[in-house]
């Protein structure tokens, strides 16, 4: 049994068992990997994956237990070289982000200057996807940290840390009725066509649980992934627009009228997630206190030993959070 064998398994599945598409990924022959598979289940004697003539139709019972356990040991070997890199280049190696549009375009860019400042020797890949993308890049090892608003619960072998709270505000063109309003309702909301997130990005979820809870149905007659695309829509007359009070800009939106929310809809949380039993390196312990200054060095060590997400909750639950 041989460690590439692992990675060819734990890479077929990943790319939904297109043997063509893994042998691109891992920059090798189609023929090369359907060898060392086919080597590995006469080894041990059980198919991995069944099979309709040359193609490979799902994954097995048995396959899909191999397929996990290897996953694990893949991890653990990129753990051991870790440590070593740790010891030998502290402040070489490589840093990989999942997140969402609104976190890479409003909370990040401060925190990714300071870093790349100070480690320069890093190099730090930026991956934007839905919540749900980015927590399963982070649970399959292709990505350091995930951060999102949404979906990271999903994934118990994930190590959730909350990092801040933030909320909802309202914009309208300076000719919309809600302009003049001083106290907004939920009612005054759902009154007019809204243009707001995708389901599941970006609290979108909140957001639909205060309209339930109201027993009303809002008009939603546009939804994106990205606040900008929400303001350019809501500059065109479409409707009002409801974004992350972070996304929005003094002096780029001056144009509208900015109404805040706060009161309308529950506040959400922010989290940072990592793969349980990573091997952080010195320079991924700086980025998470930079982008949470809560979470030092001490905490982040204590969540790491704790069994769960809840038992987690409760070491943070007396920190209070900042509010964006």
């Amino acid at each position: 049994m041989k460690l590439q064998q692992l990675r060819y398994i734990v890479e077929v599945l990943n790319n939904n068992l297109n043997v063509s598409a893994t042998a691109d990924s891992l920059f090798t022959s189609q023929p090369g990997i359907s060898k060392q598979v086919r080597m590995l289940e006469d080894e041990l004697g059980v198919q991995i994956f069944g099979r309709s003539g040359k193609h490979l139709t799902h994954v097995t019972q048995a396959g899909q237990e191999i397929i996990r356990i290897s996953a694990d040991i893949l991890s653990k070997v990129e753990g051991i070289k870790s440590v070593s890199r740790e010891y030998t280049q502290p402040d070489e190696g490589k840093l990989r982000i999942a997140t969402t549009h609104t976190q890479a375009r409003y909370a990040l860019p401060e925190i990714i200057k300071g870093f790349v400042k100070k480690y320069d020797r890093v190099s730090l890949h930026m991956y934007q996807g839905t919540p749900a993308q980015i927590s399963d890049a982070a649970a399959k090892g292709e990505a350091d940290f995930a951060i999102a608003t949404e979906s990271l619960h999903l994934y118990n072998d994930l190590i959730m840390l909350p990092c801040y709270h933030w909320n909802r505000s309202i914009i309208v063109r300076k000719d919309h009725p809600l302009a003049k309003i001083g106290k907004i309702t939920i009612d005054d909301v759902a009154a007019h066509p809204l243009v707001t997130y995708v389901f599941g990005f970006t609290g979108r979820s909140v957001l639909d649980k205060a309209f339930q809870k109201a027993s009303l149905d809002p008009k939603i007659v546009f939804t994106a992934t990205d606040a900008d695309v929400i303001k350019t829509y809501v500059r065109l007359g479409v409707g009002i627009g409801v974004v992350a009070t972070m996304a929005i800009d003094a002096e780029q939106d001056k144009d509208l009228v900015v109404i805040d929310a706060s009161h309308l809809f529950e506040q959400s949380t922010t989290k940072i997630g990592f793969r349980r039993g990573t091997f952080l390196r010195g320079y991924m312990f700086d980025f998470i206190e930079r982008f949470a200054p809560h979470l030092n060095r001490d905490i982040v060590t204590k969540a790491m030993l704790l069994k769960n997400n809840d038992e987690i909750e409760k070491l943070i639950g007396d920190i209070e959070l900042p509010v964006k």
